[in-house]
């Protein structure tokens, strides 16, 4: 049967005019958009957050390094291998489901000043203790004497000249919640530096620290 002209006219201003599931395909349309902007919010909160307890964890490790060691108040405080391990116990507590040692690497440094004349103020990393399963290429692996300090460019980290300092590194291999493509980098790195407040005693015979049985 062959539909009148008028009538066909009449049905496609009749469609034209319809509202009816407008709503329904306008979400549809905007729904790719929402999730995307709903799940790469999720992901780079969760990465922040996740930088900032690590941030958290190298400063409290740097400052509880430097607060160790064995001695009275009028003694040069002397720091045992014992004490470094307890602090490693001590950041993997701290960093609770982050598992640490699983996805990341921790490396303490202790930096002091060249020994004998030393009018250019040059330091050397006298010891490091590290722990975790996953590799880091530290900056410090072959600069171990006659070095301005640690730590970035024009924020380095400097040693008195009889003092100590202690230097943390935290590297850690971030796991997305969705995809890495939502944060800037899975490679996470964050440093800490602490003076040593007290005497320090330096003789052990590991580089500086005293050995445990």
């Amino acid at each position: 049967m062959i539909v009148p002209i008028a009538r066909r006219l009449r049905t496609l201003r009749q469609l034209a005019s319809d509202r009816t599931g407008l709503a329904l395909v306008e979400f549809a349309l905007a729904l790719p958009l929402l999730l995307t902007l709903t799940l790469t919010g999720a992901e780079l909160t969760n990465y922040i957050t996740v930088r900032m307890r690590l941030s958290q964890l190298a400063l409290h490790l740097a400052d509880n390094s430097a607060r160790v060691g064995v001695g009275g108040p009028r003694e040069a405080k002397k720091v045992y291998e014992s004490d470094i391990y307890d602090l490693m116990d001590g950041a993997e507590l701290q960093g609770g489901n982050l598992d640490i040692y699983e996805q990341g690497r921790i490396i303490i440094s202790s930096l002091e000043p060249m020994p004998g004349a030393n009018p250019n103020n040059k330091a050397r990393i006298r010891w490091q203790r590290c722990k975790g399963s996953k590799s880091y290429d530290s900056p410090y692996d072959d600069k171990t004497d006659n070095i301005d300090g640690m730590g970035e460019d024009g924020r380095l980290a400097l040693v008195p000249a009889d003092g100590v300092t202690m230097f943390v590194e935290v590297y850690y291999e971030y796991r997305p919640l969705i995809s890495s493509e939502l944060v800037p980098n899975i490679e996470i790195s964050e440093i800490a530096s602490m003076m040593v407040r007290e005497r320090r005693d330096t003789e052990g015979s590991n580089s500086g620290l005293y050995p445990v049985s």
